[in-house]
């Protein structure tokens, strides 16, 4: 195959690839196809995708690794001169660090639990000593990482091991591993995936600087699409492991031309105007059974029988902007405008009262003089920076933390601290969804077994009533009956977090505690499962707290929101009066550091 010309006509290629396939090793089946791109030097190409798009799969293939059971078919990766995927052994090794770097989206999985800080620093710097400058040390090259990547208090950092840092931290210390050589390729897979925008913005502007200051390419791997509006130069889109569409990113994110494209826009989250978020209808195929012709014809709004006879080719309809598509989105094509604000269904159960809650682990202070109420039927919102207690609060309200001292009221009556001395039926009736969707279900029991493990402690009902009502439950949430006998690793991200909602909802809970269920699913995803949530408050009359550090998502949800700083609530009111116009500095903060679709692309200063 012809090598496709880059989107952005500046300066040499510092990456390219061709005809990149990664296959099954066993079935020789294709979960990458014939992926083609290049990355000019000191550019940042954007790499999106629903989950299971194959993404992650092309990152680490830039690495000349692939995951267990997957094996590189064919293809070129070059880095310069360098040929990846023809080094092995030692060569390979060394090249892994000094020329091309990886950085996880979990810093925690990427970094020794084992080992401080200060240690795999500098044991990342001594394996390629050899890339450091005439006369510098070790120490001095870590000591310039971290004044790069603007960690304060060295000394006490690298004595310190990863469980003693905040996650932003620890995703600084990752991307500082990553430049610590100086490689000229870093590949970036989902790097602020569960920060706060604050943090989310301080790694963005952390990335920008030190490829621009040491002309560094990137490849940066997310589902987060404002995000990458922000950050990426070009921005290449994949569906069923193939591209297709790669454009200048300034150009893709306002005018996208292929319908699956058009449709992850239309699912990205604004915290401009309320509103139903609107997600793709249909799931993408999995490896082995994609279609003969168009990937995308199943879900595709402007399908017609030529689609579905051949693929179409990945070919340039204006220059440095490449389509995979027979009937492109219309140029003219733009969002809806704004919906109506949320609504909250008419109810009166579910009534939580807050009042002057104090909490802590150990002697740390965390929560401070917490008061809010959440109304019978209503959705507030929980938001604020990482370590601001919000999940804290969450864990409190549940029953999972119990030093506290304050009153909180459900329904008129108050829960003890403890949750083992709260009644029964308050067990019953607050029910708690997780953050990580891979941790919350049992990974040894099927999903109809998860969501049907509330019944056995609630309810004394047949096998026969049970198996009706996990059925009932899953289908609720648009998973269906032959999720049921599955195993959780059989299931996406957003299906498990789904599986985790169904488990929740199966006593009929009158309060619904949601702790950051979003924040590492792909927006298309995250808008069937929040419109879902909306679905179930309005149908069930469920009062909830919606715990997010996701803004644009708080108008698609909530009808009020509290703003928690360092612990204590700075700003609380109507989600449109609050979004619109926040009073307390802080507020404004959070909504200024929030990415969006439609800024401009960062560029090199």
């Amino acid at each position: 195959m012809r090598p496709l010309e880059p989107p952005l006509p500046a300066g040499p290629d510092r990456l390219r690839v061709d005809g990149l396939t990664v296959v099954l090793r066993r079935s020789k089946v294709p979960v990458v196809e014939d992926v083609s791109f290049s990355v000019p030097a000191g550019q940042i190409m954007g790499l999106v995708g629903e989950s299971g798009s194959g993404k992650s799969t092309v990152g680490l293939a830039l690495l000349n690794y692939v995951r267990r059971g997957l094996k590189i078919a064919a293809g070129s990766v070059r880095i310069d001169d360098t040929g990846v995927l023809e080094l092995s052994g030692a060569a390979l090794r060394r090249a892994r660090g000094s020329l091309v770097a990886y950085v996880p989206q979990d810093p925690a999985s990427g970094l020794n639990p084992a080992l401080t800080l200060g240690f795999q620093l500098r044991e990342a710097v001594r394996i390629h000593a050899d890339q450091l400058d005439q006369g510098e040390t070790v120490d001095d090259r870590v000591g310039l990482l971290l004044d790069e990547v603007r960690l304060p208090d060295a000394k006490t950092l690298l004595r310190s091991y990863p469980h003693q840092v905040s996650g932003g931290q620890a995703q600084r210390v990752g991307i500082a591993m990553a430049f610590a050589c100086r490689p000229r390729l870093i590949v970036l897979d989902e790097p602020t995936t569960g920060l706060d925008v604050t943090t989310q913005r301080h790694i963005i502007e952390t990335i920008r600087h030190l490829t621009d200051t040491h002309d560094v390419s990137a490849v940066y791997v997310s589902h987060d699409l404002p995000v990458v509006a922000e950050i990426a130069d070009s921005t290449a889109v994949m569906y069923a492991g193939r591209l297709v569409e790669h454009a200048d990113a300034a150009e893709l994110f306002t005018a996208a031309r292929h319908p699956y494209t058009v449709g992850l826009l239309d699912a990205a989250p604004t915290p401009d105007r309320a509103g139903a978020l609107v997600g793709i209808k249909g799931r993408p195929p999995r490896p082995g059974g994609w279609p003969s012709g168009c990937v995308f014809a199943a879900r595709c709004p402007y399908v017609t029988d030529e689609c579905r006879a051949e693929q179409p080719p990945l070919a340039p309809i204006a220059p440095g902007h490449l389509l995979r598509c027979i009937h492109p989105v219309p140029d003219e094509r733009r969002r809806e405008a704004a919906a109506a604000p949320v609504a909250a269904p008419p109810t009166t159960a579910g009534v939580l009262e807050v009042k002057g809650v104090d909490a802590g682990y150990g002697g740390a202070p965390i929560l401070h003089d917490v008061t809010f109420g959440v109304p019978a039927g209503r959705c507030v919102a929980v938001v604020g920076e990482s370590g601001s207690g919000k999940t804290t609060l969450a864990r409190c309200l549940v029953g999972l933390h119990s030093n506290w001292s304050g009153e909180v009221t459900f329904d008129g009556e108050r829960l003890d601290p403890k949750v083992d001395k709260r009644r029964s039926q308050d067990r019953r009736d607050i029910q708690y969804v997780f953050q990580n969707p891979y941790a919350s279900l049992n990974p040894r029991l099927s999903v109809g077994e998860n969501v049907e493990e509330p019944l056995r402690f609630f309810e004394r009902a047949s096998r026969k009533e049970r198996r009706r009502k996990v059925l009932e439950a899953l289908d609720q949430v648009a998973l269906g009956s032959d999720f049921a006998d599955r195993m959780p690793d059989q299931l996406s991200g957003g299906e498990r977090q789904r599986a985790a909602v169904a488990r929740a909802l199966i006593v009929d809970p009158q309060l619904l505690i949601c702790d950051e269920i979003t924040s590492a699913l792909d927006v298309s995803v995250q808008a069937v499962l929040v419109e879902q949530l909306r679905e179930l408050q309005h149908r069930r009359g469920l009062t909830m707290v919606f715990i997010t550090h996701n803004l644009a998502v708080v108008r698609s949800i909530a009808q009020d929101v509290i703003v928690l700083q360092g612990g204590r609530l700075v700003e609380a009111g109507p989600v449109e009066r609050v979004l619109t116009s926040p009073q307390h500095p802080y507020t404004r903060q959070l909504l200024a550091d929030l990415p969006r679709l439609a800024d401009p692309v960062a560029t090199s200063s």
